[in-house]
């Protein structure tokens, strides 16, 4: 297939706020033309998506865990509790690799070999840093908190000093990363222009239901509004 869901290569050491440059382990190698070391692509696809992935080495073995994500300003935090070995690992000073990747649609061409899909990615390289000030920490988790819902840290009840001591999160400075786009209908070889076979985009997307209300919530329990106006293609 053509380019499927091949992340974003590249990235640079630059200073907080400045665009990426190509590092020398992080050069686009494929299909160059579509990455992106503009700090704002960067930004945007991180604060639309929900999921990263975190991949690092641990005893020689390769791991790629799925997990939630918050930025602020130029950080990226992940947490989960002290016992996780990925967080022991990258704790520790192990190189890692986070990914995020949001799918916009199916690229069907004439031939099965230029079959592709539409998507925006990034890619993260660095070490992470274990959070240890009770201040940064709640931050990191507010920013986690305000990620997945922009308002809800106004209403939550806060960690507590015991559930931020059973926490572990880690900073991950966004000095060298970059993004990778795929836009636009298929790209077909000449000769297959002329066969009759339908080609173009089908355009996918996430979409925010009607919310459910916890079983246990008290019947007169009023809905946010930040809730009732959630629309995921603001995030957009």
């Amino acid at each position: 297939m053509d380019d499927v869901i091949e992340a974003a290569e590249g990235g640079a050491t630059k200073p907080a706020g400045e665009d990426f440059s190509p590092t020398a382990r992080t050069t686009l190698r494929r299909l160059p033309k579509r990455g992106s070391f503009e700090r704002e692509t960067v930004n945007a696809i991180l604060d639309e998506g929900f999921v990263c992935h975190v991949g690092f080495v641990m005893d020689g073995q390769p791991f790629v865990i799925p997990t939630a994500y918050g930025r602020k300003d130029d950080v990226l935090y992940i947490h989960g509790a002290r016992a996780s070995r990925m967080q022991k690992a990258l704790a520790a000073g192990a190189d890692v690799c986070v990914t995020v990747t949001l799918v916009d649609g199916l690229v069907l061409a004439r031939s099965a070999f230029h079959h592709s899909i539409n998507y925006r990615s990034v890619v993260v390289f660095g070490r992470a840093r274990a959070v240890e000030s009770e201040d940064e920490k709640t931050a990191a988790l507010e920013a986690f908190t305000e990620h997945v819902m922009p308002g809800r840290w106004a209403d939550v009840r806060w960690p507590t000093a015991q559930e931020l001591a059973a926490t572990t999160v880690l900073a991950i400075q966004l000095s060298e990363a970059s993004a990778k786009v795929r836009t636009g209908p298929p790209i077909d070889d000449e000769e297959d222009y002329e066969l009759a076979v339908w080609a173009g985009v089908l355009p996918l997307g996430v979409e925010s239901g009607e919310p459910e209300a916890d079983p246990r919530l008290p019947a007169e329990t009023p809905l946010p509004a930040y809730i009732e106006q959630f629309d995921l293609t603001e995030r957009h």
